[in-house]
């Protein structure tokens, strides 16, 4: 096996801090007030990420925090209509205006959250930088270059992948294969870094990438093996793979 000369990371739970963005999106309901199980949250959190997508023109303008104020304000529009009954009676019985304060909460955390661990992890990616081609591949909006050159990270990355500007969302092999193009590399000369098996690691396996599972909260969520070449528990653990 060639040695690797580019590193792809996801970005949504992987570069901006260790956790899936539903979760980290359950953790805002919750401090808001709102009583809700992940399994609960779920489907209003796929209806607005699937919202997301089908809105490219319109949100590749957005910055982070209008990003988010976007996916926040379709979760409670799905809860008020087609989620678990208390949580439908709790929002139905406040105003707009305490609805927009519960939006506005749970956008604002949010987005902290996200800049701290996008900060946390920009020395790692510069000192990567020193040794590695980077790049993003990410099922994202179509604004992921103004989302990184916002956290002043945009210039880290020689490519990003953004599925919403490509027509090709993960798992679809395309879009590993076209951030390869990009680098003008071949798979075996990359690595793909994910926190899911799924979308992630068993897609970019299957083409020949070097993969590894970022796994923060081991949990039993899957099975790596022969999905994933390595597994770390920190972005740190990357200085520590004989590549």
């Amino acid at each position: 096996m060639g040695s690797v000369k580019a590193i792809l990371f996801d970005f949504g739970g992987t570069l901006d801090g260790p956790s899936h963005w539903l979760d980290r999106f359950l953790a805002q309901y919750r401090a808001a007030g709102i009583e809700i199980s992940r399994g609960e949250l779920a489907p209003a959190f796929d209806h607005a990420t699937k919202t997301g997508y089908g809105a490219t023109r319109v949100l590749s303008r957005f910055r982070l925090t209008d990003l988010v104020r976007f996916l926040v304000g379709q979760q409670i529009e799905y809860l008020r209509a087609s989620g678990p009954e208390p949580v439908r009676q709790m929002i139905a019985n406040v105003d707009g205006k305490q609805r927009h304060r519960i939006v506005e909460q749970i956008t604002m955390s949010f987005v902290r959250e996200t800049r701290a661990g996008l900060a946390e992890n920009k020395s790692l990616l510069a000192s990567l930088k020193n040794r590695f081609m980077l790049g993003v591949v990410s099922n994202f909006y179509g604004n992921l270059d103004a989302i990184l050159d916002e956290a002043s990270m945009g210039k880290l990355f020689a490519s990003v992948a953004d599925s919403s500007k490509l027509k090709l969302f993960k798992p679809d092999p395309g879009i590993f294969t076209a951030a390869l193009k990009s680098l003008r590399l071949e798979s075996a000369e990359a690595a793909m870094v994910g926190d899911s098996l799924d979308k992630d690691c068993a897609p970019a396996h299957r083409l020949g990438l070097r993969t590894v599972w970022y796994n923060a909260h081991p949990n039993g969520r899957g099975d790596s093996e022969g999905v994933a070449d390595f597994t770390i528990g920190t972005l740190a653990g990357l200085n520590d793979i004989n590549w």
